[in-house]
């Protein structure tokens, strides 16, 4: 689990955040996000389009604005789920993520979303 501080409503943040069109913006291992089927929703699904090339298919799971959000991205065997869960500060709004996905996997993991969020903070604080 990490948390990291953004310097905007929770709501401004939820839906920056929860909108597959913003990715590439802020997750740096994407080069864009295809197939977007419409608007932030449960059961909305899309491609991320990294860039080593993998391509897993992303799905929204829990969508309760401004609160928490969770989608689950699947490539070949390998699953793996993100929690945004959204608190309000005097500053503005805390985003802790919880991530599940293969042991092996999970401390790199969640070290690239730590990185990914601190840079999704920056650009709206801009």
């Amino acid at each position: 689990m990490v948390t990291v501080a953004f310097p905007v409503s929770c709501e401004v943040a939820f839906d920056y955040l929860a909108d597959p069109h913003n990715r590439a913006d802020w997750q740096s291992s994407l080069a864009r996000v295809e197939d977007v089927d419409g608007e932030p929703r449960v059961g909305q699904t899309w491609t991320d389009v990294t860039k080593p090339g993998l391509r897993p298919r992303m799905e929204t799971t829990e969508l309760d604005r401004p609160r928490r959000w969770t989608e689950r991205g699947t490539w070949w065997r390998v699953t793996a789920t993100l929690t945004l869960e959204f608190a309000a500060t005097p500053t503005g709004c805390d985003v802790t993520a919880t991530f599940e996905i293969n042991p092996l996997l999970r401390r790199p993991a969640l070290w690239a979303v730590r990185s990914d969020l601190r840079h999704a903070a920056a650009r709206l604080a801009a």
